[in-house]
């Protein structure tokens, strides 16, 4: 078995070549001393994962590293935030092993590339729970062109990036519990479930059109995270609306409508079920000419599924199937508690 480094060892070996950026003090002070520039305002967001809770216990260290990143810059997206830094902590469990930090580390390494963003500090300690990894990603905007889930308006349509619900698909196929589907199919769904792909570049593009560029501009917006019927109802409450969904205009992969086929009920899963990562935003039907312009350049589908509402007595968001009935879902979304 490799001899395991103490806590500094560890820090030096696998973490301080990852802390590129120079207010970060190659990780050897007790603090980052950062600044986001002239005219600039900081966003920051944080995200706790858990073995057993948030992802298998077995799950490959790099799998892990790629999701605690991505489920945090998928919050700076929905912010219009370029990512910036990032603090990690993490409580390893008793058992923990060198070839686990190589392959976690190998996988932080691969996403900061991808993403341009770069460890600044953090904490290590040793806990007889499970492993737990806590990341708090700083972000930079334009003082007053961040996004926000509460400008959502009576009359905008809302628009969802790329197709919805294969993650919680690929969760389903990683349990066993889609029998049937060939494997081309399952392993599309759990690629989608282990490498959620954060929308950075149409968080950014969404706040050109923000509130600076005048009427029409995108309102509410939110990353899809507990579900999108979850996360379109959190918009509606912030905003002081409601929302309706036709469920025949929500974007679903090949891979998905292959799973339907099997299990029609998966349906509702899909639009129910969390780590899509993909955003949610509200805009103008005047402005759906800039934001197909903005598809087209992302090279990424953006799906107009439905329309905002005044709010009245009733659920704030509503789904109709394709006969225009009202589905009566029987989950709204993932909850913590």
């Amino acid at each position: 078995m490799t001899e395991k480094p103490d806590e500094f060892e560890l820090i030096s070996r696998f973490f301080r070549p990852l802390a590129t950026t120079s207010g970060a003090l190659g990780l050897a002070d007790d603090a980052a001393v950062l600044d986001p520039g002239p005219g600039q305002w900081i966003v920051v967001t944080t995200d706790i994962l858990v073995a057993g809770v948030h992802f298998p216990v077995d799950e490959d260290p790099g799998l892990v590293a790629a999701r605690l990143i991505a489920v945090n810059l998928s919050d700076l997206a929905a912010m219009g935030a370029e990512p910036w830094v990032y603090m990690l902590s993490l409580a390893l469990p008793e058992d923990w092993d060198v070839p686990w930090i190589e392959g976690f580390a190998k996988g932080l390494k691969r996403e900061q590339d991808a993403f341009a963003i770069q460890l600044a500090g953090g904490d290590t300690v040793v806990t007889p729970g499970p492993l737990t990894a806590t990341l708090t990603a700083f972000g930079r905007t334009e003082k007053g062109r961040e996004l926000k889930r509460s400008g959502a308006k009576a009359g905008d349509d809302i628009y969802v990036s790329g197709t919805i619900g294969d993650s919680a698909l690929g969760l389903k196929v990683l349990k066993g519990e889609i029998p049937g589907l060939q494997p081309g199919p399952a392993d599309a769904l759990l690629e989608r479930y282990h490498r959620p792909q954060p929308r950075v570049q149409l968080g950014l593009g969404l706040r050109e059109l923000g509130p600076e560029s005048g009427p029409g501009a995108v309102h509410g917006v939110i990353d899809i995270s507990d579900g999108l019927v979850a996360d379109l109802g959190h918009v509606a409450r912030a905003s002081g609306c409601a929302a309706t969904i036709e469920a025949a205009k929500v974007p679903f992969s090949d891979a998905a409508r292959d799973a339907f086929r099997l299990d029609p009920q998966l349906r509702e899963l899909a639009v129910t079920g969390g780590d899509d990562y993909e955003l949610l935003f509200t805009a103008s039907p005047s402005d759906a000419g800039r934001i197909g312009k903005l598809a087209r350049k992302l090279g990424l589908p953006l799906t107009a599924i439905g329309q905002m509402g005044d709010k009245s007595s009733g659920d704030t968001v509503k789904v109709l199937d394709p006969d225009g009935n009202e589905w009566a879902l029987k989950q709204g979304g993932y909850r913590h508690f």
